[in-house]
């Protein structure tokens, strides 16, 4: 008689999700898990951990963890390299789990099948869970789950991730104990060859061997992916998404700003004139106020990129990017880390351990930060609102707008000419060809698209309560401190511990045009950059004595820089050095402080060449 042994944790018992990338593993994972989730870091690592918990229908717990996605057992990159070391009970602090739930794509069997027998070999609990059925079902393939499972040698049952009840068989699968039990001995060791042809065989007899249907994305990707309309199409839509970004924005932009001035009104005719009086106008809402009017900006920018994410177009994007990618030494692999970086810089950098290559991360990390994250927008639209024209410079083309697109133009394409140099330099490795799936196209779920945008405004809205306000309060008390002494004719602010720190600076950035109130600003904007736009609503709320600035900054810096000024810091910001947390992300992901030194000092050196050429040639063109 075999003896079966069952696992129990006072915790509750651990399951792990595994499978392929695109397989509707994470959707699954929050069809289960609910709002029960936990998000933390491998120790050790930064690789994301996620875990949640799932209460059965009898009562009791089960920690469901998701790993991170994989096509084999044989780890290429740190993400699979992880996933392997989980479920082999080698991961430093995390359990080995009591259950695997390989998640397959059912539209296509063959891929994932070899990694449920390699899951088999490694001796644990194994159940399959045939997600996106419903989409197996409308292209004609019908599944026979008990086949299947008699096939394999364990259960399977049908979810569809997105449905409500998507995953009712699996929870009731997960109440059986039976399933629980770990076999008396682990699958024998076959190699890749032998997994392959057992799979064709498989496949061969429950009658799945017959190529794929032709798909509606098939007959799309003809236009989106031809080698000269798919990269036109891509332009023209990146353009269409940073002038929607100005023209939509206007209306609830104009709201927060009036909004705004009306409370710093309210303050001034109510708070007695004196120090708190100036920390509530002059301090917290020309501050922060000036930071939350962009939120608009902000949102609309990520609803694009999450539309285009849920479409599944951002792959396509990814392929067709992969020559001008592969002219710079990198391949189409790098797109997604560096799109994401348009967010911010350090989940892109992060999103680098899929790369299995050691050169090509490296140089995706480096990169990585001359996309323009969101942090910037806020000082974009500030300055180009403040020097540009709203104009029409040709049908549906606007030119803030325009300038827009070209600021984040010159960020890619200085981050090309980044990576072209590190290519030239380094001898290490070779671009890899690009390999990657492309998902079926498919509407956006309005909930994951809301949701996407309610996480990022939470996010915003934490670093203006957060970061930005502590340093916006930082600021006025050093832009108020010491008082001016008796019979000053200057703003007190120029007396300041930030008035004599700007001048110093001042000094230094003189040759690119700043003046001392930027080079102040400058100074709290290296932990956030859109700090950098309080600061100056601060700097110059202070500086303005007896005029409201709290929704007045653009008029302020458009009477007092030259449009030489303006466009020179505007080339500062495209290559502007990391925010403090990014640096520290680097560190973290690459293992030292080397590469995120490297990173400053290049970073810094880039701005200034850059600052300083346009500054001049705008000075030479006569906007001085």
């Amino acid at each position: 008689m075999t003896e079966s042994i069952v696992h129990f944790h006072p915790a509750g018992w651990l399951a792990a999700l595994v499978g392929n990338p695109n397989a509707g593993k994470t959707a699954l994972f929050n069809r289960l898990t609910g709002s029960s989730q936990k998000v933390a870091n491998y120790a050790g690592v930064t690789i994301e951990r996620k875990e949640g918990r799932l209460q059965l229908a009898s009562g009791k717990t089960v920690r469901i963890l998701d790993l991170p996605g994989t096509y084999s057992l044989h780890p290429r990159s740190p993400d699979e390299r992880i996933t392997c070391e989980v479920l082999l009970g080698r991961a430093n602090g995390e359990k080995r789990p009591d259950l695997v739930v390989c998640v397959l794509d059912a539209t296509n069997l063959r891929r994932g099948l070899r990694l449920v027998l390699g899951v088999k070999r490694m001796g644990l609990p194994c159940v399959v869970a045939l997600n996106m059925a419903d989409l197996a079902a409308s292209r004609g393939l019908r599944i026979d789950a008990d086949a299947l499972a008699r096939e394999l040698g364990v259960p399977v049952v049908s979810t569809v991730a997105v449905q409500g009840e998507g995953d009712a068989q699996l929870r009731a699968l997960l109440d059986q104990p039976q399933v629980w039990q770990r076999p008396a001995a682990p699958a024998p060791q076959a190699s890749d060859v032998a997994d392959h042809e057992a799979v064709r065989s498989l496949l061969l007899r429950l009658g799945l061997d017959q190529v794929a249907p032709h798909l509606p994305s098939d007959r799309i990707d003809r236009v989106v992916l031809h080698p000269l309309i798919g990269p036109l199409l891509l332009a023209v839509l990146l353009f269409l998404v940073f002038q929607a970004v100005f023209a939509w924005a206007a209306p609830p932009m104009d709201a927060i700003k009036a909004g705004t001035s009306a409370l710093a009104r309210l303050v001034e005719s109510t708070v007695p004139a004196g120090r708190f009086q100036s920390f509530l106008a002059d301090g917290l809402i020309a501050g922060v106020g000036g930071v939350l009017a962009f939120l608009p900006q902000i949102l609309i920018l990520f609803f694009f990129i999450l539309v285009l994410e849920e479409s599944g177009y951002l792959p396509r994007a990814a392929f067709l990017l992969d020559r001008i990618m592969g002219g710079v030494g990198l391949s189409g692999r790098s797109f997604i880390p560096l799109l994401s970086s348009f967010a911010c810089a350090i989940p892109g950098i992060m999103a680098t351990r899929t790369i299995s290559n050691p050169r090509d991360r490296l140089v995706t990390i480096m990169i990585a930060p001359l996309m323009t994250c969101s942090a910037r927008l806020p000082v974009y639209a500030l300055l180009i609102g403040a020097f540009i024209p709203h104009r029409s410079v040709g049908p549906g083309i606007e030119l803030q707008g325009l300038v827009l697109f070209c600021l984040y133009a010159a960020g890619v394409l200085g981050s090309l000419a980044v990576a072209w140099v590190l290519k030239r330099f380094s001898g290490r490795g070779q671009v890899r060809a690009l390999m990657m799936e492309l998902p079926a196209y498919h509407l956006p779920r309005v909930r994951n698209v809301a949701l996407g945008l309610w996480q990022r405004a939470l996010i915003f809205l934490r670093r203006v309560g957060g970061i930005i306000l502590v340093l916006t309060i930082a600021l006025w008390f050093l832009a108020s401190f010491p008082l001016p002494p008796p019979g000053a004719v200057r703003p007190a602010i120029e007396y300041s511990i930030a008035g004599m720190l700007g001048h110093a600076l001042a000094v230094v950035l003189a040759p690119i045009g700043f003046n001392w109130q930027i080079s102040i600003a400058l100074v709290p904007g290296m932990a956030a950059r859109e700090v950098a736009v309080g600061a100056l609503g601060t700097v110059y709320a202070l500086s303005a004595s007896g005029v409201n600035t709290a929704g007045a900054l653009a008029p302020l810096i458009a009477q007092s820089w030259s449009l030489a000024t303006a466009l020179s810091l505007l080339a500062w910001f495209v290559f502007a050095p990391q925010c403090l947390a990014t640096l520290a992300t680097v560190k973290r992901e690459t293992g030292g402080w080397r590469w995120p030194l490297v990173m400053a000092g290049y970073l810094f050196g880039l701005a200034y060449l850059a600052s300083f050429v346009t500054y001049r040639v705008a000075l030479m063109l006569g906007w001085g």
